[in-house]
């Protein structure tokens, strides 16, 4: 069962995190490339703030809401043009507009009724679901600025809802692959960041005698399916035919599924992602 107050306070803290990250930044180095191409840390944040744009409009106006829905047609070219026209303003202001429009997001959406379905470029979700997305995309982009500054991040117990949503959206990886759906259901066990007393724990879905299942540390299975890492990089298993082609296509986020990341010491083509480059 989500805890929808527990939730909205881990959406806060994933923004927090990032927010100081980029609030010290002297103007230049808002144009530092990330690991998207053609994407700056300006670029990372824009994104959010458009991003955070469109949820607030699905939440509160959801008629001018399918209006933007309309011109995302073409959903690359929709997310990156949102993306540049963002990164063109001064620093301070698009910081200010991103902090202004995610805390108005976040007001929303814990005062929507229980069982409401907002509109989104996948399926209709919950004020719950929009959070446990937001919070993904943010913690995505968010590693990308953390990358391009040289920085390592700790993970965090947040990244539960990002493996939620990971592991929800395993039909979805499918079918945006164009593949069917397997029949019955995958046991994914993850290995947890240690609480605060250091004691190790493991995350769980799926039936424990499920024929098929994902093992592994929690971090590696959120940085696959939200594209940041390849598989190659990452210390997941998968026992089954199905389960072990679900690591090469999942993703948490809506759009088409992109090419992904190369594996270490590759050159890089480009990033999908959580609503735009290495998202959605």
């Amino acid at each position: 069962m989500i805890d929808p107050a527990g939730l909205a306070q881990d959406l806060h803290a994933e923004g927090a995190a990032l927010d100081r990250l980029v609030a010290p930044l002297e103007p230049r180095r808002w144009a530092t490339p990330t690991p998207a191409p053609g994407w700056t840390i300006a670029h990372q944040i824009a994104h959010l703030a458009w991003t955070d744009r469109l949820a607030l409009l699905a939440a509160t106006r959801p008629a001018d809401f399918a209006a933007e829905f309309a011109k995302a047609l073409e959903f690359d070219r929709y997310v990156d043009d949102g993306a540049e026209a963002g990164a063109e303003e001064e620093p301070a202001a698009l910081l200010d507009r991103w902090r202004r429009g995610r805390h108005a997001l976040l007001d929303v959406l814990t005062g929507i009724p229980q069982g409401t379905k907002l509109p989104w470029f996948g399926p209709p979700m919950s004020a719950p679901s929009m959070m446990t997305g937001r919070l993904m995309e943010t913690w995505a982009h968010g590693l990308d600025v953390a990358d391009a500054l040289g920085i390592a991040t700790e993970p965090t117990e947040r990244l539960r809802h990002v493996a939620h949503i990971g592991v929800r959206a395993r039909d979805h990886a499918f079918a945006t692959n164009g593949l069917p759906a397997p029949p019955a259901p995958f046991r994914v066990e993850l290995d947890a960041p240690p609480s605060p007393e250091g004691t190790a724990r493991t995350w769980s879905w799926g039936p424990e005698d499920a024929d098929q299942w994902v093992r592994g540390p929690a971090l590696d299975f959120c940085l696959l399916v939200t594209r940041r890492r390849h598989r190659d990089d990452l210390a997941l298993r998968a026992h089954g035919r199905e389960a072990d082609r679900w690591l090469d296509i999942a993703q948490a986020f809506a759009g088409p599924p992109g090419p992904g990341r190369a594996p270490t010491g590759t050159p890089p083509t480009a990033s999908p992602g959580p609503g735009g480059r290495d998202d959605g």
